[in-house]
């Protein structure tokens, strides 16, 4: 049977606008699970349902095939289930749905697999996610009302601890996979039912109770980042013009040529040495006596033709595999720099080919923090190696 992924995303968001594609540690939002979908191999088609251009176009970027929904099931008050209905009345050759959310970056290709294998081989018709919470349940007593709150799940008398009470399972919204006839008949939910266990750590869901800065640092240390385990960056290239520096060359009477940077980005190439990552310079164009003048201390290569050649020669000379090696480029002249390093960024305006390439958007432009943003970057993500390794 045909198996699809489908992810639901509206340009309409009364809380954050175009929340489905806002960059969550450097990822657009809806680019975490369709990630994961992809990497999962269980799907014979992912899609994304949505009714917005700026939607479509990163959903494409990450692999996704696109279902544009139609105006009547993209209101406020469009239910789920209205535009999974619409969805398969349009692609008959699909006979399960697994209706991811968008909301839910802590999603991992393991737990799509095992769901997958729930639904085909198991016989269920229906598998929803689910996390274990030690919450007490207390009685709503609404204002006026004269009577007292009454305990729910708990003896106040003899309160359990933690660690000898089960819990209780509630739904976290991160996934719903329901056959077409069930769907057919106006259920997500039924037949032959069953529930799928999420770990706590992994059951981020923005919509209800996690701000953005949290949700970041929980995506961060629990997020998945690609089939291949991270390694510890041990080298970073960034490209000069459009990255250290806003790009602008400032041209003076007697011809000779001037650009500024911003200083929290020297800070930021001093950080990553300490670290003991190497920083290394590359340029289309002879840009020799900037940087002599900037005395970053740093090797560089300018003049260009060839960034990717360079690029595989430093990493050769240096022994190091393709995991261990960051760039930060903005042109498309560093596209195939920025897909083949195994950590990658880009300034906030970079070009949009530069950004399709990337691992990871900066919030700050060129010349204007984005070096010192990406080291901050990278020093997240080696905390999750030495975390990892620690395990």
């Amino acid at each position: 049977p045909h198996l699809a992924a489908l992810v639901l995303a509206r340009g309409g968001s009364k809380g954050i606008p175009l929340k489905n594609i806002k960059l969550l540690a450097g990822v657009p939002l809806i680019g975490w699970v369709l990630r994961a979908a992809i990497d999962a191999g269980v799907f014979h088609s992912i899609w994304v349902s949505t009714d917005h251009d700026e939607i479509e176009k990163v959903a494409k970027q990450f692999g996704a095939q696109v279902h544009r929904r139609s105006p009547e099931v993209s209101q406020d008050s469009s239910t789920s289930l209205e535009a999974i209905t619409e969805f398969l009345n349009q692609h008959h050759e699909v006979d399960i749905v697994g209706n991811i959310q968008a909301t839910s970056p802590c999603l991992h290709p393991s737990d799509l697999i095992k769901v997958a294998d729930m639904i085909q081989k198991e016989g269920f018709d229906s598998v929803f996610s689910v996390v274990r919470r030690h919450q007490f349940r207390w009685s709503e007593v609404k204002k006026g009302e004269n009577k007292m709150t009454e305990p729910q799940n708990l003896n106040p008398a003899k309160r359990y601890r933690r660690q000898d009470w089960p819990g209780e399972l509630y739904e976290n919204g991160s996934f719903y996979f329901a056959k077409r006839h069930l769907i057919e008949k106006g259920y997500l939910q039924g037949g032959k039912m069953a529930y799928y266990e999420m770990r706590a750590e992994h059951s981020v869901d923005i919509d209800i109770d996690i701000d953005w800065p949290i949700a970041e640092q929980r995506v961060l240390s629990f997020g998945y980042f690609g089939k291949e385990p991270l390694k510890e960056v041990k080298l970073l290239v960034c490209s000069i013009d459009g990255c250290l520096t806003n790009g602008r060359i400032y041209v003076t009477e007697d011809h000779k040529e001037m650009v500024s940077y911003d200083y929290r980005d020297i800070v930021g190439i001093d950080l990553l040495k300490k670290r003991g990552i190497q920083v290394r310079l590359i340029s289309d164009r002879d840009c020799s006596k900037t940087l002599s003048a900037m005395q970053l201390g740093c090797v560089a290569k300018v003049n260009v033709t060839n960034k990717l050649q360079v690029l595989k020669d430093w990493q050769e000379d240096m022994g190091l595999s393709w995991k261990e090696v960051a760039y930060l480029g903005n042109e498309e002249s560093d596209v195939e720099c920025l897909k083949q390093a195994g950590m990658s960024a880009v300034p906030a305006d970079a070009c949009a080919a530069a950004q399709k390439a990337a691992g990871y958007i900066c919030k700050s432009r060129g010349g204007c923090g984005a070096v010192r943003e990406f080291a901050e970057h990278i020093f997240l993500l080696l905390e999750k190696v030495n975390s990892a390794r620690k395990q």
